[in-house]
């Protein structure tokens, strides 16, 4: 018996074009063996998730770039070839925001979970994510939004150096600017440069106090908060591992019970009113015993399969079921379950089944070996690509000398960074 309704397909949405994105394979295999016909809407191209045995059907995804509006005149178009009402999750932040901009007009050939006005992008901003950790006493790294290249330079020394930078709204940095949303930088004259590149990267730079990294200090959490504000489906995870090192997503991850994150998401759906899949980082500051929240992600994190259950639930079965009508179980936690991701992390794949407790790989299945087979043979070639494109080349200057990998901030941040 399928656990979603079969009747009610799912159409999964991604803007970002990074191929390798696991959470798009996870979340095709998690409601296509729950019973729920699978579509999506993303650039599929070069990538191993078409040749999962539980995508029905991939949709071409608007141009890259693409406004609201022409990301609206899209899902329409797949709405109206399903003929039939679909639960839409979308997988990146720029999808969670233009789904929300546009949530009068989806609301009615696609489920959707309430959620109060721009909240989507309240939230996904790291200008006014900020905003909302000082309004609501949630610790958060001190920030600084410059007004002109002099306050950068001066900001980062008074912040402290090495200072954390990062675009407001990382979603909307160009693929071929050779901008990173974020990064690590050591000088006064690094900061003002990376401001003076402000208009190129479609948002305000802001500047952030360094949180050092260190063994047991980034930690995660998801969640499905339902109707009534409810969590579901998720859980605290601690990243034992990232890619790349000490810098990006989450490469290997534990399920670990942490009951102040448990107590800080729910205060932030209930103060804010959300509704919907969130992904929260925190990094924890060992001098003030505190998890400062360094970022909100209004859609599932690319390892949200880590919290799968003990009932099968995981963030977007929760989502299906909710949306549908249908009861949702009662939790059934299963601490110490570990999540992989075998092409950032290949040595502790290969050692998985050896280690205690369950774990889960982001590309190999028994049931679905097409996209890990897939993997093996695009993988190679994206990293020569990538080897090569970082090579110096005679001439090529930049704004922003070369930094150290900067701190751990969003999946979907790094996620775009590593697939330029």
């Amino acid at each position: 018996m399928s656990i979603l309704d079969p009747r009610v397909p799912a159409v999964l949405l991604r803007l970002d074009r990074n191929p390798f994105h696991h959470g798009t394979l996870g979340a095709v295999r998690s409601l296509g063996r729950a019973g729920a016909e699978v579509h999506v809407v993303a650039d599929c191209a070069a990538s191993p998730v078409p040749h999962s045995r539980y995508l029905h059907r991939t949709h071409r995804p608007p141009p890259p770039d693409a406004d609201p509006a022409a990301v609206t005149a899209v899902l329409r178009r797949v709405a109206a070839a399903l003929a039939r009402p679909a639960v839409l999750i979308p997988l990146d932040d720029a999808g969670a925001i233009a789904v929300s901009r546009a949530h009068r007009e989806l609301a009615g050939p696609y489920l959707l979970p309430g959620r109060p006005g721009a909240l989507a992008e309240r939230v996904a901003d790291k200008a006014r994510l900020a905003e909302v950790c000082r309004a609501l006493g949630i610790p958060h790294p001190r920030t600084v939004l410059p007004g002109n290249a002099a306050e950068a330079g001066a900001a980062a020394e008074r912040l402290g150096l090495p200072v954390v930078a990062k675009w407001s709204r990382p979603w909307l940095v160009p693929g071929d600017s050779g901008l990173r949303s974020t990064l690590l930088l050591r000088s006064a004259a690094e900061a003002a440069a990376l401001y003076r590149r402000s208009a190129e990267a479609g948002s305000p730079l802001l500047l952030q106090a360094y949180l050092a990294p260190g063994p047991g200090r980034d930690w995660f959490f998801h969640g499905y908060a339902d109707r009534n504000g409810a969590l579901h489906g998720g859980g605290s995870g601690c990243k034992r591992r990232a890619w790349p090192p000490r810098a990006g997503a989450t490469a290997v991850g534990r399920w670990v019970p942490n009951p102040r994150l448990h107590t800080a998401a729910r205060e932030l759906v209930r103060t804010l009113g959300y509704r919907g899949v969130l992904d929260l980082d925190f990094r924890h500051d060992p001098a003030r015993d505190a998890y400062h929240l360094l970022d909100f992600n209004p859609r599932p994190g690319a390892q949200f399969r880590l919290f799968a259950d003990g009932r099968g639930i995981d963030v977007v079965r929760a989502l299906h079921l909710d949306l549908t009508g249908r009861p949702l179980p009662d939790a059934a936690p299963l601490p110490g379950r570990r999540f992989v991701v075998e092409n950032h992390a290949p040595l502790a794949a290969l050692t998985a089944p050896l280690r205690s407790g369950p774990a889960e790989l982001a590309w190999c299945a028994r049931d679905d070996p097409g996209p890990a087979r897939a993997l093996a043979q695009l993988w190679p070639r994206h990293a020569v690509r990538r080897l090569a494109a970082r090579l110096p080349r005679p001439g090529r200057t930049s704004a922003v000398s070369p930094a150290p990998p900067p701190p751990p901030t969003t999946d979907a941040a790094h996620e775009k960074a590593s697939s330029r």
